[in-house]
């Protein structure tokens, strides 16, 4: 069974730092893309960042340009998200999702998806 298990949300202040990781179970993570979305309230679910399968990533949201970084560890078969300099207009469910076609910014390119998890930047 392919599971994406999503972890490292919290609360933080305005200016702070988080590190979120999406753990691959029941596939080698190394064949597929694997992208980052977030959903604010009352707001469509929106690509934020994708890392491909040979390690190349692709920024879809300017407002992370410089802040966010995604990096990918096979041996751990963990691909993280890097977020600094948090603003609240961060604050969103943060999810990761699998593709094993290339990087796209539309959800509908994605296998696999986890659960999510909850990133709230206060003032």
């Amino acid at each position: 069974q392919v599971q994406l298990a999503v972890s490292g949300g919290g609360l933080v202040q305005a200016g702070g730092s988080l590190r979120l990781s999406c753990l691959a179970s029941g596939y080698t993570l190394d064949y597929y893309a694997i992208g980052w979305f977030r959903q604010a309230p009352g707001e469509e679910r929106e690509a934020v960042l994708c890392i491909g399968n040979g390690g190349r990533t692709t920024n879809y949201a300017d407002s992370v340009q410089g802040r966010f970084t995604v990096l990918r560890d096979n041996a751990r078969n963990t691909v993280f998200l890097q977020m600094n300099s948090l603003k609240t207009e961060d604050t969103a469910v943060y999810y990761c999702a699998a593709t094993m076609g290339p990087c796209c910014s539309d959800i509908l390119c994605y296998n696999y998806w986890g659960q999510g998890t909850q990133v709230t930047v206060s003032p």
